[in-house]
């Protein structure tokens, strides 16, 4: 093949069958049975992006069984179908368009509540896998597949009602939102989104025992003869990277130091380039003494139809989803007496990485005693999750 300006370009499928591994700091191999091709960047920056590509995450996971860890989450799909199923009216005899669909559950669930046609778009390979499931189910005049994302392909009609599950850790880690808000364009005056909006929730949190184990993971990097070599000087680096994962995992409700503060977001009017630079202030009024090594962020979302206005909520309180809860951890804990305030703001800044860094600034205002910390979210860790779970939020 040949590009416009004459270039030579080789053009393959990218699959789960295809092998691919990085090679020095500039070059990536894939080989598909004796066919190989080496691909250099100008830099190492060059290469970074591109593996931060969609679809090499698409190469490393199974879509079937990541689907299948979605649909068996029951509290998000019970949730989904009673949101749609008791605002039948909202869907009867409506045009539906579900983004990022997967598995296509929500367009079943909208042909259930009366919906005559429904699109539902899918850029993963599982987009293949949606379409046998609309075919074995008889359902391929209602359901039509559109393959790509939300932003590339064409509706080929306005609708009535916008479908999805675009939310990620804190709601937004993933960036899914945009490709949800950008979906507006196909919206009818008047439609709907489901979700409809959503809350983030923050509270600071009192936990020692977290506080120092993150602290552990870095003594590794205190040895000063690991087979003869000395690591000591990096362990403060380690200690900063380390302070800068968000916490995925769930605790008590006890060890929050004050009642919520919680930042709202219409979906329905909210921009897109609103959620790049998102500012959330706070002011927190202590229930308890004691250091504050955090905060702890989770959220709701609510499903508003003509009939009934549907919730889901990821807080501590209520049964645990695949959403759990965050912690970030301040880098130095701030001591605070009952009665006292705590104020300052979370700034999440769209990064280049489909996620956020994480900005926080605290003071305790009686005493002037300030810290902070920036994270970054597209590096989690992990605590307390299984293999597979931990294989599946990751990389979605």
């Amino acid at each position: 093949m040949f590009s416009a300006n004459r270039a030579s370009v080789f053009q393959f499928t990218v699959s789960k069958e295809m092998d691919c591994c990085q090679v020095g700091g500039q070059s990536f191999l894939f080989t598909v049975g004796k066919l190989s091709l080496l691909l250099k960047f100008k830099s190492p920056a060059g290469l970074f992006m591109f593996k931060m590509l969609k679809f090499i995450l698409f190469i490393i996971l199974g879509c079937v069984s990541q689907q299948q860890s979605l649909l068996q989450d029951y509290l998000r799909i019970t949730t989904y179908q009673r949101a749609i199923l008791v605002n039948e009216a909202d869907f009867r005899d409506k045009v539906v368009l579900d983004v990022c669909c997967g598995s296509g559950i929500l367009s079943f669930f909208a042909v259930q509540a009366g919906a005559t046609r429904v699109y539902a778009v899918e850029s993963s390979p599982m987009a293949k896998y949606t379409q046998i499931l609309v075919q074995s189910n008889c359902l391929s005049e209602r359901i039509r597949v559109l393959e790509g994302e939300v932003e590339e392909v064409s509706c080929p009609d306005m609708v009535d009602v916008i479908v999805s599950e675009p939310m990620g850790y804190m709601l937004l880690s993933d960036r899914l939102m945009e490709s949800f808000l950008h979906a507006r364009k196909w919206l009818k005056p008047n439609g709907l989104m489901f979700p409809s909006y959503g809350d983030i929730h923050l509270a600071p949190f009192n936990d020692e025992q977290l506080y120092f184990e993150h602290f552990a993971r870095a003594s590794f990097w205190q040895q000063r003869s690991f087979y003869g070599v000395n690591l000591n000087a990096l362990h403060g680096t380690a200690v900063d990277e380390f302070f800068k994962q968000p916490i995925v995992d769930t605790f008590d409700v006890q060890i929050l130091m004050a009642r919520s503060v919680k930042h709202c977001i219409n979906f329905m009017e909210v921009k897109e380039e609103d959620l790049h630079r998102m500012e959330i202030p706070f002011v927190f009024t202590l229930l308890q003494s004691g250091l504050v090594h955090g905060l702890a962020f989770w959220f709701d979302v609510a499903y508003l139809g003509s009939t009934s206005t549907v919730w889901l909520s990821t807080a501590p309180s209520e049964p645990l989803t695949r959403w759990y809860q965050v912690r970030c951890l301040l880098q130095t804990p701030l001591f605070a007496k009952l009665g006292q305030t705590l104020s300052g703001t979370v700034l999440l800044a769209a990064n280049n990485r489909h996620s956020y860094d994480i900005h926080i600034t605290a003071t305790v205002d009686q005493s002037g005693f300030r810290s902070g910390n920036i994270l970054d979210l597209k590096n989690p860790f992990f605590s307390m999750l299984s293999i597979v779970d931990l294989c599946c939020n990751i990389l979605f």
